[in-house]
């Protein structure tokens, strides 16, 4: 299962000729594609209409979601300890995605190089890219 970060979701939607679109449509219709809900949230924030916001929220929770639970709090706060002990600072939201990750054994799509730093976590790289 891969949980795909707010960074390819947002070519996925606004540039259908991405190579982002062609791998998140592959992982789609082989189900290996699952939300969180900070990804869900970023997306929703971007929304300028009630309608857009509607369709989009439907689209998406048609997925396997993936909900933070105690357990991946106390991960988030061990991976962001161990980061800043090396002099690394991540966005809370992507060690919130990373710590789903190692926790659910799911690779992480994403743009964003930062997530490499993370140790232990599994990245996705879609063979058409």
């Amino acid at each position: 299962m891969v949980i795909a970060d707010t960074s390819v979701w947002i070519p996925f939607f606004n540039r259908p000729d991405s190579p982002e679109k062609s791998a998140l449509d592959l992982l789609i219709d082989t189900d290996e594609v699952a939300l969180v809900g900070v990804v869900l949230t970023e997306l929703l924030q971007g929304c300028r209409t009630q309608s857009e916001r509607d369709s989009l929220s439907d689209a998406l929770l048609a997925l396997p979601y993936y909900e933070v639970t105690q357990s991946t709090w106390l991960q988030t706060g061990d991976l962001s300890a161990n980061l800043l002990r090396r002099g690394v600072t991540l966005p809370l939201s992507d060690l919130i995605i990373a710590a789903l990750a190692i926790e659910r054994d799911c690779h992480v799509y994403s743009l964003d190089t930062h997530f490499k730093k993370i140790p232990g976590l599994h990245l996705y790289f879609p063979a058409s890219i």
